[in-house]
C-alpha cells in the first residue's frame, strides 16, 4: 500500500515537495511559451498580449518561478549539512513550495489576460521567496565557520529576491527599467553565482568518489573573482555599457575554463558524472558568445541578439537542471547513482534544443525557430518530469525516512 504514489509523501523532505514544483512548473511555464510562439507566428489560437510583454515574462517566470523551486529545494537540504545543523522540518519549507507554484500559476493565468492574477503571482512568489532565503539567511548566520559556499549561495538568492521585487514593481509603476533590471539581475546576480558556486563546491566532490585518484580543485578566490566578474558585467548591462562588457566576460571565460581543465576526470566516470562536466562546459561557450557581442558592438556592430543568453539558458542552466536534479534524485530516493535511459533523452535533446536556440537568433524564420526550440524543450522534459515526480510521490527505494 505504501509503495502507491501519494502527495503525502511530498512533504517529507524539501528537495520532495519542491523539485515536484519546480517539474511542474517547467512543464506548465514552458507550455504556455510554445503556445504564444506558435500563435505569434502561424496565428493559431488569437492569444491576448499580456499586460507584461510575453518575451519579458517569459524571462521573468524562467529565471524566477521555474528554477526557483529547484535551488530552494537543494539549498535548503544541503545548507544544514554544509553547516553540521539540524534538518529543516516542514513548517519551514512546505510555505515556500506553496508560493512559488502558487505564484508562477497565478502568473501563467495573468498572461492569458487576467490582469489582476499577475499581481497576485507576483505577491505569492515574494512570500514563498522570502520565506525561503529567510531560513538560508538563519542558517548562515548560525554557522560560526561561515562556510563560504553557503554566504555565495545565500547571497546570490538575495539577490534574487531584490530582482523579483522590481518585477512585482514594474506591475505597478510602468517603467521599463525595473523590469529590464530585473531580468539582468536574476541571470548575473541569481542564476550564474548560483549555478557556479553549486558546481565550485559539489562536482570535484562528486568525482572524487568514483574516479580513483582523483584531486579536487576548488580554491576560495575563484568564488570571489567569479563575483567580481559577474556582477561587473551585470553593473554594465544595468548602465547600458553593453561594448564594454567583454572585459568581465573575459574574465569569466577564463575562471570557467580554469576551474573545467582542473577539474575534468582523467580517468574513466560513469554516465552520471560526465553530464554534469559536459553541462557545465556551455558556460564558458556562453560567455564566449556574450564576449564576442560585447567586441562587435565595439566596431559598431550588433549581432547574435539573444544566442548568448540562450546558450547560457538552455545550455549551461538547461543541461545542468537535469544532470544534477537527476543526481539528487536519485541519490536521496535510495536508488542507484546512475543516469538512465529517460534523463540521456532529456539531456542529448536540451543540447539539440539549444543549438536551435543559438541558430534561431541568424536565421531569416527566427520565430518559427524558436517555436520548434520550445516544443523541442517540452519533448525532453516531459518524460523525465513524469519519472521523477513519481518518485517524489512514491517512498524511498532503500526504506529509510526522507
Amino acid at each position: 500500500m505504501d509503495a502507491l504514489p501519494s502527495p503525502r509523501f511530498l512533504a517529507n523532505a524539501p528537495h520532495r515537495l519542491l523539485f515536484f514544483i519546480g517539474a511542474a512548473n517547467v512543464l506548465l511555464a514552458m507550455l504556455w511559451w510554445a503556445l504564444w510562439l506558435v500563435d505569434a507566428r502561424w496565428h493559431a489560437f488569437a492569444f491576448p498580449q499580456p499586460r507584461v510583454y510575453a518575451g519579458w515574462l517569459h524571462a521573468v517566470v524562467m529565471q524566477y518561478q521555474v528554477l526557483a523551486p529547484f535551488m530552494f529545494g537543494f539549498l535548503l537540504t544541503v545548507f544544514p549539512r554544509w553547516m553540521g545543523q539540524l534538518e529543516l522540518r516542514r513548517r519551514h519549507y512546505v510555505p515556500v513550495g506553496i508560493g512559488l507554484f502558487g505564484g508562477q500559476l497565478l502568473t501563467l493565468v495573468g498572461a492569458l489576460g487576467f490582469e489582476r492574477c499577475l499581481h497576485a503571482g507576483a505577491v505569492l512568489t515574494l512570500l514563498g521567496w522570502a520565506c525561503g532565503l529567510f531560513h538560508l539567511l538563519r542558517l548562515a548566520w548560525l554557522d560560526r565557520g561561515r562556510n563560504k559556499h553557503a554566504l555565495s549561495c545565500a547571497a546570490a538568492m538575495s539577490f534574487g529576491l531584490c530582482g523579483f521585487a522590481l518585477y512585482a514593481a514594474f506591475l505597478h509603476v510602468p517603467d521599463a527599467r525595473l523590469l529590464e533590471a530585473s531580468i539582468k539581475i536574476g541571470t548575473f546576480g541569481l542564476l550564474l553565482p548560483v549555478y557556479f558556486t553549486v558546481a565550485h563546491r559539489m562536482f570535484p566532490f562528486f568525482a572524487g568518489n568514483v574516479v580513483r585518484g582523483y584531486t579536487a580543485w576548488r580554491p576560495e578566490w575563484m568564488l570571489a573573482a567569479f563575483w567580481a566578474c559577474a556582477l561587473a558585467h551585470l553593473a554594465m548591462e544595468l548602465t547600458q555599457a553593453l561594448r564594454w562588457t567583454w572585459l568581465p566576460d573575459l574574465g569569466l571565460l577564463a575562471l570557467s575554463v580554469a576551474w573545467l581543465w582542473r577539474n575534468w576526470p582523467r580517468g574513466p566516470m560513469p554516465r552520471l558524472l560526465r553530464v554534469l562536466f559536459l553541462g557545465y562546459a556551455w558556460l564558458p561557450v556562453a560567455m564566449a558568445l556574450y564576449a564576442v557581442q560585447s567586441l562587435l558592438r565595439l566596431g559598431g556592430i550588433d549581432m547574435l541578439g539573444r544566442a548568448p543568453a540562450h546558450a547560457l539558458f538552455v545550455g549551461f542552466f538547461g543541461s545542468l537542471l537535469v544532470a544534477m536534479v537527476t543526481r539528487v534524485t536519485q541519490g536521496h530516493s535510495g536508488r542507484p547513482l546512475v543516469f538512465g535511459g529517460v534523463a540521456t533523452f532529456a539531456f542529448v535533446v536540451i543540447q539539440c534544443v539549444c543549438v536551435m536556440r543559438i541558430v534561431a537568433e541568424v536565421v531569416p524564420d527566427a520565430l518559427a525557430w524558436q517555436a520548434a526550440a520550445a516544443i523541442g524543450w517540452l519533448l525532453a522534459f516531459l518524460p523525465w518530469v513524469l519519472r521523477s515526480t513519481w518518485i517524489y510521490l512514491t517512498p524511498r527505494a532503500d526504506g529509510k525516512p526522507g
